[in-house]
């Protein structure tokens, strides 16, 4: 029996006090592209660059636009999402209050074939059942453009392919039973269809892209918090930096570290060789890929998911400057 990824969906109170002196509340996903916030966590990396003052309330979450939501709700401070929902709060919040801080990691999507299916490249899509997560999360931006881009259309739109959005455990499952014939999906569920499902990998996602690399987590928090915390959001930063570099030295610790995460947290196990090839698949870095921000800004548009009244991203990386206290809060933006 294979082992099924559980998503974690918590539901939170809505406070009322928007700034958290002693408490910074970080929101995360139970996958391995969110290692960074998962790994500095384990391994006390933010605790101890924080400091004892500041308690560190960790939210799990299982997808981007639920993270929004909290965010604008302000039950949580900051967080680790894809760069389709960090768009999408940014453009929508009140006086675009939700900012990228920092990019986290690179890569890590991938598109993976039912052993039945008969798709050997995107001329077989038509009359096919293909799942992503959540409507609005960067892979189902990714899909839905992929699918425009080659001349086809999702069945709600008078076209031959269904898309379905659903939780990582539940296209799991539909996969299992050969209810869908692909799935768009990040890591480490794209390997796991593969491993425990025969599932094939078509494509990498990077592989579109130039050069191989986009932005697929970011770091982002209401700018609000920000500005009143800057020296927790600085130390945060630093220990962000720090928790990429040592995931980038230590594979095997992040591996076993990420294993014994996934247990404690779902009651499951991951092997080894599953998670080897899931970080194989990713690159850590604090660099936000500006480029790819925007190209998935124009899709998300084009896909009718920011409006009707077009839009810009000026603002949307946090501005250092805006605060003498805080330093070094985007790293390495060329723009």
């Amino acid at each position: 029996m294979g082992v099924t990824l559980i998503s974690i969906a918590v539901i939170m109170e809505s406070y009322t006090e928007t700034t958290h002196e002693n408490k910074i509340r970080v929101a995360y996903f139970p996958n391995i592209n969110h290692a960074v916030p998962i790994i500095g966590m384990e391994k006390g990396i933010f605790e101890n660059q924080i400091g004892n003052n500041t308690v560190i309330e960790p939210v799990l979450f299982d997808a981007g636009p639920q993270v929004i939501e909290s965010l604008f709700a302000g039950s949580i401070d900051i967080a680790y999402v894809g760069p389709g929902p960090a768009i999408n709060g940014f453009l929508k919040s009140e006086n675009h209050n939700v900012k990228i801080l920092s990019g986290v990691a690179s890569g890590g999507a991938s598109f993976i074939v039912h052993p039945n299916s008969k798709i050997n490249s995107v001329a077989d899509f038509g009359g096919k059942r293909i799942a992503a997560p959540q409507i609005g999360n960067t892979q189902d931006i990714s899909l839905r453009s992929y699918l425009s881009e080659n001349g086809l259309k999702p069945a709600e739109k008078g076209g031959s392919v269904t898309v379905l959005n659903l939780a990582n455990s539940d296209i799991y499952t539909l996969f299992a039973k050969g209810d869908i014939d692909a799935a768009w999906v990040p890591e480490p569920t794209a390997t796991i269809l593969v491993q425990q499902l025969d599932g094939k990998r078509l494509f990498h996602e990077e592989e579109l892209w130039p050069e191989d690399r986009f932005a697929s987590v970011l770091l982002i928090a209401r700018e609000e918090y920000v500005n009143q915390n800057p020296d927790l959001i600085n130390k945060w930063l630093e220990a962000n930096q720090q928790t990429i570099d040592w995931i980038n030295s230590n594979p095997e610790q992040t591996r076993i570290t990420f294993i014994e995460f996934m247990k404690k947290e779902t009651g499951k196990s991951l092997s080894s060789g599953l998670i080897d090839e899931s970080l194989s698949n990713l690159e850590f870095t604090s660099d936000p890929i500006v480029s790819s921000i925007h190209t998935f800004a124009k899709r998300a548009d084009s896909l009718g998911y920011l409006g009707r009244h077009g839009y810009s991203l000026d603002g949307i990386f946090f501005d250092k400057n805006s605060n003498s206290q805080l330093q070094e809060v985007l790293v390495n933006d060329k723009t």
